[in-house]
């Protein structure tokens, strides 16, 4: 049975498994401060008992993530986040590949009846239109062949917030979410995350 959004999502305690990247992992900021201890956080204020796994690695393309899938999932998990994709951009990879490595992943999960928010990131119009139209695709159309939950956009509510809005909100790099950052996705995310508790409870 279903829970309204807000409630405990299970009975007993769950484990999620957030697979994915720097974004994932908190890179640049305290352990304390990055995105899973973050989401946990906004998770249990909201009544679900979990344990958010924080398997993020800086740097990890799709096919990394694929990887270390096995062993990632070999402590157990009752849910999973799919966070990967964003150096596969970073580097211009095909996004055949990418496309591969993420069913890869989904079924693998499928296969272990895990149920899967898949995050994905926008392509940037630099790669051409057709780059960007192969990439965005990957997301929605494979969530819909494995009955995934899906987020277009990881930086969901920071992309919503105007370039010159966003001092405080990004490092110095330009391309991770400060603490401050975080806690926008979080906020953005989180009630996706509390669905995908739901289906897991």
């Amino acid at each position: 049975m279903l829970l309204p959004v807000g409630a405990p999502a299970a009975a007993n305690p769950l484990t999620l498994v957030a697979l994915g990247d720097s974004l994932t992992q908190g890179y640049g900021l305290p352990q304390e401060q990055g995105f899973v201890p973050q989401l946990q956080a906004w998770l249990r204020a909201k009544g679900a008992d979990v344990t958010v796994v924080n398997a993020g690695v800086s740097g990890d393309t799709s096919a990394g993530g694929l990887a270390r899938l096995a062993w990632t999932l070999e402590g157990g998990g009752d849910a999973m986040i799919v966070a990967l994709g964003g150096n596969d951009l970073l580097r211009g990879l095909d996004p055949a590949e990418t496309r591969a490595n993420i069913e890869a992943i989904l079924a693998e999960a499928s296969a272990k009846g895990l149920p899967v928010l898949l995050i994905g990131l926008p392509a940037p119009g630099n790669y051409g239109a057709e780059y960007k139209a192969a990439f965005d695709a990957i997301w929605p159309e494979l969530a819909a062949q494995y009955g995934a939950q899906m987020v277009p956009n990881m930086l969901a509510g920071l992309s919503d917030i105007a370039p010159d809005q966003r001092a405080g909100l990004v490092q110095p790099d330009g391309l991770h979410p400060s603490a401050d950052g975080v806690k926008v996705m979080v906020e953005a995310l989180g009630p996706e995350v509390l669905r995908l508790l739901e289906r897991a409870g």
